[in-house]
């Protein structure tokens, strides 16, 4: 492969590999060569964007690119170990503001790797619409289910909400206690909100859980939790066994389905880097079919023959 120039920085990069950190000169001409395929294939991708511009979801896209083109998991490994050098320098150097390949790593062992059960739009919405809100215990299960596909939230998580965690100037709600007794915020949808806020005008209480038991009033347990989803689903008749963790897993796939960043599903998932939040990939094969079907289409349209005007016949 030919020794032709990157831009600027990268030679300066480059160049910080080779003096300041003391890489071999075969190793800095190896990162070279995956700087170049690289930027060659992004310029297909994302045209006129730098390396360190592009977001998760474009690398993405890039090593799916790569697998179909039957690039080993060592070599991509190999190569995302590059790129996140690379991209460490820029976040270091100003260039950007983070490193989106910080933590992402590749699990290239799919006979290990189980698709998520998730609903499809059309099923999240009729599983909505059969939660009645005429009573207070409805408006409590009903707030339950908007909070597991609306938020993303985890059984443990929404067990745990009091009533003091919505934020109503931010319509925000606090999650106190995540996976990992991690903290973080999830925003909530018009729609939500204003259910949320009938929902805690039938609380009327200023402390205690967010959701509790007819009986003594205390905090729901999971099982308990997990049976006002499950009732839910039947009513609404849906043939999977949907869970908490299905309707956590349809709102990242729906999020991704409509081009959310990965990152920042990551975040609203309460992950401790996008990387966890690639089991969500499969969204891409439903989208690049989707594309292919499209172009089959409006290639068969193409073809059909003109009838010529008849109408004065």
């Amino acid at each position: 492969m030919s020794e032709s120039r990157l831009d600027a920085w990268m030679e300066g990069y480059l160049s910080y590999l080779l003096e300041v950190s003391g890489k071999s000169k075969g190793t800095v001409k190896d990162v070279r060569c995956t700087l170049k395929r690289v930027s060659r294939k992004m310029d297909d991708l994302r045209p006129d964007m730098s390396l360190w511009q592009l977001s998760l979801r474009d690398f993405l896209q890039w090593i799916e690119q790569e697998r179909e083109g039957s690039a080993s998991p060592q070599t991509l490994a190999k190569w995302l170990s590059h790129l996140r050098g690379m991209l460490d320098y820029a976040w270091r150097s100003g260039k950007s503001d983070r490193n989106v390949l910080d933590g992402f790593s590749l699990d290239d062992t799919p006979q290990h790797i189980k698709r998520p059960e998730v609903l499809t739009v059309a099923e999240a919405q009729c599983l909505v619409e059969h939660c009645p809100s005429h009573t207070a215990c409805q408006r409590q299960e009903r707030m339950m289910i908007l909070l597991f596909y609306g938020g993303g939230l985890r059984t443990s998580e929404l067990r745990l909400l009091k009533l003091q965690h919505p934020d109503h100037e931010r319509k925000e709600l606090f999650i106190e206690r995540g996976k990992g007794d991690r903290q973080r915020v999830v925003p909530l949808s018009a729609v939500i909100y204003r259910e949320l806020l009938a929902y805690l005008h039938d609380r009327g209480r200023k402390a205690g859980p967010l959701f509790r038991t007819d009986a003594k009033q205390r905090a729901m347990r999971n099982q308990q939790i997990s049976e006002v989803v499950r009732q839910a689903a039947l009513r609404a008749g849906l043939e999977k066994h949907v869970t908490p963790k299905v309707l956590r897993h349809s709102f990242a796939t729906h999020l991704m389905a409509r081009g959310v960043d990965l990152g920042v599903i990551a975040s609203l998932m309460g992950h401790r880097s996008p990387a966890e939040t690639g089991v969500y990939l499969h969204a891409f094969a439903d989208e690049k079919q989707q594309a292919v079907d499209h172009l089959r289409r409006a290639r068969s349209e193409d073809q059909e023959p003109q009838h010529p005007d008849l109408g004065g016949a």
